[in-house]
């Protein structure tokens, strides 16, 4: 017996945001199942383990960025236009993954010491080498100041656009891509009045 895509996709959800909250390690099947409305024996149907469900949480979301990812690094952007595109693309994947990326900033290192996970530890990588690169070649273009250290401002970039999905709501005031509008120019026009 398998969920229809529906179910499957409410389950999923209902579980991310558990997971988001409590924690994997603290979260139970039991608690997954009461806020899904159904006996925690009946989830069993559904998935085969509690890994399972985060697997598919992790998974669903990783594939998902990076698609959108693939073809912002693909499109011949030039630099700051990339760093740009990266942003929005991050802040919709945000909207669209809030509690799976919760999750994946608490849990991925942990969680990558399983097997079952290690595809976070390949995806953590290469998002580093893209973020870094496009710095590097804005740095080279003259696009970015020559003084930036690189691995410094990946980070503060980085964290500062992840760190909005622990405030982050869907129904929010303001858009995904409205966010990352302000969010840009801030990081790279500054917030100083122009003189």
């Amino acid at each position: 017996m398998t969920a229809s895509p529906e179910r499957r996709r409410e389950l999923l959800a209902t579980a991310a945001e558990v997971f988001a909250a409590q924690g994997y390690n603290a979260t139970t099947v039991r608690k997954i199942a009461d806020e899904a409305g159904m006996l925690a024996g009946s989830l069993y149907y559904h998935f085969d383990s509690k890994e399972a469900i985060l697997d598919e949480i992790l998974s669903t979301f990783l594939n998902e960025l990076w698609e959108g990812y693939d073809a912002v690094l693909d499109s011949g952007l030039g630099p700051r236009e990339t760093i740009e595109a990266l942003v929005t693309e991050s802040f919709r994947e945000i909207d669209r993954h809030r509690p799976a990326v919760a999750i994946y900033q608490k849990e991925s290192r942990h969680l990558a010491q399983q097997e079952r996970f290690t595809y976070l530890v390949e995806s953590q990588q290469k998002f580093e080498k893209a973020w870094l690169g496009t710095l590097e070649r804005g740095v080279a273009a003259q696009v970015f100041r020559a003084d930036l250290d690189i691995r410094l401002t990946y980070r503060f970039v980085r964290d500062t656009v992840w760190v909005a999905a622990s405030w982050y709501r869907p129904d929010g005031q303001h858009s995904p891509e409205e966010i990352a509008r302000q969010y840009l120019s801030m990081v790279l026009d500054g917030i100083a009045v122009r003189t």
